[in-house]
């Protein structure tokens, strides 16, 4: 039944994704084509009417020769170039430029060649975030156990951060607060994949649908759509293995590593046990995600207001990443706070037999209350603030290891 379901849900995302790209790509690009020579043409009349006067009759015909030579290769050099070249701009300039199709050849060549120099460049951006966020959550995983813990049992673990920490050692040993780990590398790290990655390709494919001009002016909607489906993407990845740190950590003897708990809990819960925590993982992290670019461009905006860019260090622009990012980390976690405790509460334990996930939901946030769900909120303050803090002030300097320093920046 659960196979069943995901394989309609699958195929219902790729029929939607599919109607999506023919709708708000292919027909926009075909648009502007046909705007683009319409231009040119009234362009070309305009210069006829000119000229006209100026012309001897047999000048007049050398030059209505010429245009209707031109205008029955349009067809010919709008298909060639239209199907190669990589965005409805450049086909149009292309042509706009009387390149003869010999040359426009070579050209649309070129651009195709530039179309996997850009999935090389995102495929970087990628790497780059998933080492980022992989690092940074694994360096914070015994601030993550603590702050988990006071979510799952508020009356057994104080609010203080340092005597909750003290309590685990005490009680279970130093080795505690490593419990995670593995999930934590691998689900960040594939999640930090798409969230850096999609963004700055989300990003740039916005810049090229709306125009350089109109994303500018509208920066902000750029910036949050880019990162809400970017995370989503990421969370899809993320959610399984987000599922295991938690029943690890909320129950230390349920199994001796990282695969041997993924194998029982998919064994034991199957496909539903391993996502039961995707809608809270998505209310926390999607708006946690757009508050983060959100913020986080704003504030470098603003540093570089009153900075001149061109003249700051490598240090200085890392010290502007370290506190832009963490601005960003304490919007964040203050937005995403409830749902993060809720997610902690729903991958405790096993849900009872027959309820759905949705009333699960419900009677988990009922039974929190504002106040309940806002537990650990100190824990997760230093431990996301911190966390974003580090991830975007050395995210600059990895990508830029990684040879991926073309992003669009929208000023």
């Amino acid at each position: 039944m659960i196979f069943t379901r995901a394989v309609s849900a699958t195929n219902f995302l790729v029929a939607s994704s599919a109607l999506g790209f023919q709708v708000f790509v292919l027909y926009p690009w075909h648009k502007e084509l046909d705007t683009g020579f319409a231009d040119l043409k009234k362009e070309h009349l305009k210069v006829l009417d000119v000229l006209r006067t100026g012309l001897s009759e047999q000048q007049r015909k050398n030059l209505l020769d010429n245009w209707n030579d031109l205008e029955t290769q349009r067809s010919r050099s709008f298909q060639v170039l239209a199907e190669h070249a990589s965005s409805p701009s450049k086909a149009t300039l292309l042509v706009r430029d009387r390149v003869p199709l010999s040359q426009a050849d070579s050209r649309v060549s070129v651009d195709t060649t530039q179309k996997n120099v850009d999935a090389s460049l995102y495929g970087r951006y990628a790497l780059a975030g998933s080492f980022c966020c992989a690092f940074t959550h694994a360096v914070l995983t015994p601030v993550d156990v603590v702050k988990t813990r006071i979510q799952l049992e508020p009356t057994r673990y104080s609010s203080n951060l340092y005597r909750s920490a003290r309590h685990i050692a005490s009680s279970e040993g130093l080795g505690a607060f490593s419990t995670g780990l593995g999930p934590t590398i691998a689900g960040y790290g594939l999640q930090g994949a798409f969230k850096f990655g999609g963004y700055e390709f989300f990003k740039a494919r916005a810049v090229d649908y709306l125009g350089c001009e109109k994303a500018t002016s509208n920066r902000n909607a750029v910036y949050l759509a880019s990162a809400a489906t970017a995370e989503f993407l990421g969370d899809i990845a993320l959610c399984p293995l987000e599922s295991v740190r938690i029943r690890l950590v909320s129950q230390p003897t349920y199994a001796d590593g990282f695969m041997e708990a993924v194998m029982k809990l998919g064994r034991e819960e199957g496909l539903a046990g391993l996502y039961s925590g995707l809608g809270p993982i998505l209310l926390k992290q999607i708006p946690y995600t757009m508050a983060t670019f959100l913020v986080y461009e704003k504030s470098v905006q603003a540093a570089y207001a009153h900075i001149d860019k061109e003249s700051v260090s490598a240090a200085g622009a890392t010290g502007i990443n370290l506190a832009a990012g963490l601005v960003a980390g304490v919007a964040a976690a203050v937005v995403s706070q409830p749902a993060d405790t809720i997610l902690s509460r729903i991958n405790k334990d096993k849900g009872p037999a027959g309820e759905k996930v949705t009333r699960r939901l419900v009677r988990i946030a009922a039974g929190l209350g504002w106040r309940g769900a806002f537990t650990g909120m100190q824990a997760r303050l230093i431990m996301v603030g911190g966390m974003t803090a580090v991830q975007f002030g050395i995210y600059g300097d990895v990508k830029k290891l990684f040879g991926a320093v073309d992003g669009v920046e929208l000023k």
